[in-house]
């Protein structure tokens, strides 16, 4: 089965619609956050004075600093899964939806700019937001047949199952 991946759109107000994207797009992404997050433990590990044995620590203190959590909550009928992801603050042109099978990946990047001048005096700042989750399904998904929807900071995700994942009552039969 090929990679399927989709990106919310964002057509009128804050919905969103999942569209097919390339693959490399999102592991693009996966992979500048890794580096990111790499570049900013080595920061923390010269500012601590270069103690070896923290590795562990200077990266997930790394990663808190850059990556914001994405709290999800997923539900499983018979015939889909629906999830919920939160992501406030986020357009849906900031985020890329991955599906690929059983594991979805949910990664985003925000940046906003604020600028003010008084008279010679400039002041200007920036902040980035970056999100990136993966979590393995319960089941195959058909991704050709994804929606997702962006309000109010939510993202739901509707992945219908493939053919073979759904699950089939059997009544057995007595032999003769």
């Amino acid at each position: 089965m090929s990679p399927q991946a989709a990106t919310a759109m964002q057509p009128s107000k804050t919905l969103a619609v999942a569209k097919q994207t390339e693959t490399e797009n999102t592991f693009d992404r996966i992979q500048q956050a890794h580096d990111s997050i790499a570049k900013r433990a080595f920061e923390i590990f010269d500012n601590n004075g270069r103690w070896f044995g923290h590795d562990l620590s200077n990266w997930l203190e790394a990663e808190s600093e850059l990556l914001h959590p994405v709290h999800l909550e997923i539900a499983e009928t018979d015939e889909a899964l629906t999830v919920r992801a939160e992501v406030p603050g986020f357009s849906a042109k900031e985020l890329d939806i991955h599906v690929e099978r059983n594991l979805l990946t949910i990664t985003g990047r925000h940046e906003s700019k604020e600028e003010s001048r008084k008279g010679k005096t400039i002041y200007s700042e920036r902040c980035a937001k970056e999100i990136l989750r993966s979590v393995y399904l319960p089941s195959d998904v058909d991704g050709s047949q994804v929606n997702a929807t962006l309000k109010h900071g939510v993202l739901n995700i509707d992945l219908p199952k493939a053919p073979h994942a759904k699950s089939v009552r059997i009544e057995p039969k007595t032999a003769s």
